[in-house]
Parts: structure tokens; sequence; C-alpha cells
């Protein structure tokens, strides 16, 4: 709510698909009970409450899973998590568990998970029947998987909303460290947060090795920015399934990104990686190895589009109806 990024592109882009293929879709109207329809989709985890109302008006809920905060803890961290739930929530009082939404992924009668990783923290961690998990990809705009190959360029691309998640300020130092050349394109929550003030002082102190200039609305042209990249580095501390990454795939670009469990999976051999909390002499060492690297990469496979998507969630509401 009230941050643009790419979970706002994934709900309009499945919108617009689904309504391609024929799906009547709208926005939930909390506030209209003559409001009909046969499945509630919420992206993110539902309000128990919400989801049990859905149900007793006949919907079925399906739900969009982000468990990109638990995927990245550590395996330890998660093991905690996992048995406090089991002990906590069978003896906690239902008001606790709906303020917290515990049960809203095991209610739901399907839930869609963007990587086999997080389909297994439905079911381990949240107790997600099996039968009732899909895995179900982001896509990618048509722009993308349609551009041309051009020569490459000498700039490293990062596209990321300007926060401490994306950790942009810590790669433009590693950049500026390694004497690597580095586009970094996209826009903060608010121009009065203080890490973007961080991060804007520094690129204009920097100028010569980073170039920030802001967001690019065209969509277009920020495939033909992918086309001539060197190449593409994301380097925040979580993800679901980065759609600037797969952005950047469709359009063939070598890609370096945070080693994380979501990127292997999505990736695997196909990218460079580099550590989430790595010093940052050895993170600038590895960003200028892929930037001398990069030209002689294999590129990631394509990604799917937003039609492609939208008919694998068109069948798991046909298979919920049913």
């Amino acid at each position: 709510m009230f941050g643009h990024g790419g979970a706002q592109i994934q709900i309009e882009q499945t919108k617009a698909a689904l309504e391609q293929l024929g799906v009547t879709v709208e926005p939930l109207r909390w506030w209209d009970d003559r409001q009909t329809g046969d499945v509630l989709h919420q992206f993110a985890r539902v309000p128990a409450r919400l989801l049990q109302m859905a149900q007793e008006k006949g919907m079925k809920v399906v739900t969009s899973a982000f468990l990109s905060g638990l995927g990245a803890r550590p395996s330890w961290m998660r093991l905690v998590q996992k048995m406090a739930l089991r002990v906590i929530r069978p003896v906690a009082p239902k008001a606790i568990s709906d303020i917290f939404s515990w049960d809203s992924y095991r209610l739901s009668d399907a839930c869609i998970a963007m990587t086999p990783y997080e389909a297994s923290l439905l079911t381990v961690i949240h107790n997600v029947p099996p039968s009732r998990v899909r895995v179900i990809p982001n896509g990618v705009e048509e722009v993308f998987l349609r551009s041309q190959a051009v020569p490459r360029g000498r700039w490293l691309v990062c596209t990321a909303a300007i926060i401490e998640l994306k950790q942009v300020l810590k790669l433009a130092q590693m950049a500026v460290r390694a004497e690597t050349p580095l586009w970094v394109i996209g826009k903060p929550y608010s121009d009065t947060a203080d890490y973007a003030k961080r991060f804007m002082e520094y690129a204009r102190q920097n100028s010569k090795t980073v170039r920030y200039e802001g967001p690019i609305a065209d969509r277009e042209r920020l495939a033909g920015i992918y086309r001539e990249a060197r190449g593409f580095v994301l380097l925040s501390q979580w993800e679901s399934l980065s759609l600037s990454a797969l952005e950047a795939a469709a359009c063939r670009c070598p890609l370096l990104l945070s080693d994380l469990p979501w990127a292997r999976e999505a990736f695997k051999n196909k990218a460079a990686y580099c550590p989430v909390n790595g010093s940052r002499p050895a993170s600038a060492a590895a960003l200028r190895r892929f930037y001398e690297a990069a030209p002689n990469l294999e590129p990631p496979p394509p990604p799917l589009s937003w039609m492609e998507v939208a008919r694998q969630i068109k069948a798991v509401y046909e298979s919920i109806l049913k």
C-alpha cells in the first residue's frame, strides 16, 4: 500500500491478462455487500476474518504468498518459527490468531507460490496441505520478450526501489570501490527518507561511476536499456521472485543476484551470485569479476509471459470451483 514496485506490477498485469482470457476481474470493494464473485484472490496473506467471510458468502479464496522475508532467514530461525507456531497456535486465543492471521494460508482453498522453495515454506511452516499449493512464477510483459539484441555497452544496471531492503547504497559503494560503472534506475518511496537522501548524495558525489537519473516509466525504453547493459545486478536482502530480474532475463542480460534460495531456484547456474551480507571489499571484488566476465556469460532462460501465467492461474480457479 502506497509503495510502488513488483507487487503492484504483478497485480496489475495478472488482472489485465485474466481479462484478456475472458475472466471478469474487479478489485475487492470491502465496503460493498452487494459485490459478488466466484473467487477472492488475495496477494499476500489474507486477513483471517476476511477469508472466513468470503467463504461464508460462497467464494473460494486463493492466496498468492509473498514469503521473501521468511525465505531469506537462516535455517535455524525457520526451525524456531516452525516449532513456535506448532506450540502456540493450538493454545492461543482465537483473537490473537486472527490478529496475526496464522491460519489464513491453511484455510485458503488454494495457495500460489512463486518458487518450489516458497511452496515448501507453505507446507512445512504454515501447515498448508500440499494438494492446495501451486507453483506459478511471475511473468514479464511482451515488450521485454520481444526486445531485439543490440551491442552491449559499459554500464551494469540495477532497477530497484531506493530503499534499504534493495541495498542500492551498498551496491553503489561496491561499484565505486571496484571502479565499475553502475546505472541505478528507480525511485524511493519517499524523497524525504534518510536512506534515499544518503544514496542520492553518494551518487552525486561519485557521478563518474554511479549514474542515477530516477525512474524510467517507458517500458520499451527500459527493455532497450536491459539489452544494452553489460549486466544486471540486484543485491536485495530478500525477494520472492524479482520482476526486474525476470525483465532483464527476458532481454538476455547476464545476471548478478543475491545468493538466496529464490534466485538459485529461478536461475540455477545461469546467473552469478554474491553473498547478501558479505564484506564490502569481498563484494566489490565479486562485482568486478562479474563485470569482466559478463560478455562471455551464457544468458539466463526466458521467463513466462503474463498471459502464460494467467492461463495457469485461471486453471487454479477452475479446479477449486469444481
